[in-house]
């Protein structure tokens, strides 16, 4: 199978120390037919801490200059590498929800292949990384799911991004680092809502492969959705390792070509210059 791995993060992302170069060199040993990095870019602490004397949840700012960092240093390995490594610059740009101007202008750098939309908080509220989900009621955890779903909603219609990142992220947390199982189906018409607003723009999802090697022990999100996402008409499927470490790289990938498949799809697709390039599975 062609594979490619299109989410992945380095020395440039908070939660990462991967070395940018070592996690390219692993890229063309596994022979990827694509690869991006990713970084984080939070749209809601793109400034300072300063810029924001009412926040008092996860406590890192400046991802303006992360996202420069990983811009400027990814658009020049990508000269390096020519010939060598189909390598695209790409962004995790989160929240986009929180700051329209802030993800506007991250959307408009014409150096960008690649733009994942994600979510990792919701406003007035702690990071999902961050929440103590063993101290909340049953009925606030399937609240706070909902507003999650609600958000995504709103980041759909938005939509100036490529790939929606890990639709089902919250279940990392929720169901994987605390066994709280949680009913999906009273978000499934929020998310079938959210799929036809991504597909009527051409818009795709990404298949994360992270939680295969995390307690959760599916893809973010599963094949149910994934298949959901094909049978309503959806044609641009991403897939991504997210990995924070090289030796991540990769990890995953050939099994969740496995459940684009099973889902219908017979193609995979990356960015360049923010249009959608089909490979077949």
């Amino acid at each position: 199978m062609k594979l490619i791995d299109c989410h992945t993060h380095t020395q440039f992302s908070v939660d990462s120390d991967a070395d940018v170069t070592e996690m390219i060199e692993k890229a063309c040993r596994l022979g990827l037919a694509a690869y991006a990095v990713t970084d984080h870019c939070e749209c809601n602490r793109w400034y300072s801490e300063e810029h924001y004397p009412d926040e008092d949840t996860y406590r890192y700012y400046d991802f303006g200059t992360d996202f420069e960092n990983s811009v400027s240093a990814v658009t020049k390995l990508k000269e390096k590498y020519s010939g060598k490594l189909n390598l695209i610059c790409g962004v995790e740009m989160g929240q986009a929800t929180h700051d329209f101007d802030i993800a506007e202008k991250i959307v408009s750098d014409s150096r960008l292949d690649f733009v994942i939309g994600s979510m990792h908080q919701l406003p007035q509220t702690e990071d999902f990384a961050f929440i103590e989900y063993d101290k909340m009621s049953r009925q606030d955890i399937y609240a706070l799911a909902e507003r999650y779903f609600l958000e995504i909603n709103k980041l759909c219609k938005w939509g100036k991004f490529d790939v929606l990142g890990h639709l089902t992220y919250i279940l990392r947390y929720i169901e994987g680092n605390n066994g709280i199982k949680v009913d999906m189906s009273p978000y499934e018409e929020i998310i079938r809502e959210s799929f036809k607003v991504l597909i009527e723009n051409g818009k795709g999802i990404e298949i994360n492969t992270s939680g295969l090697r995390q307690a959760y022990g599916q893809t973010f999100p599963n094949l149910y959705w994934v298949k959901m996402f094909k049978d309503m008409g959806g044609d641009v499927l991403s897939l991504g390792s997210d990995a924070h470490k090289t030796e991540d790289l990769g990890k995953g990938i050939a099994e969740g070509a496995e459940i684009a498949k099973a889902a219908g799809f017979e193609y995979l697709c990356y960015f360049k210059e923010r249009k959608p390039n089909f490979i077949k599975i």
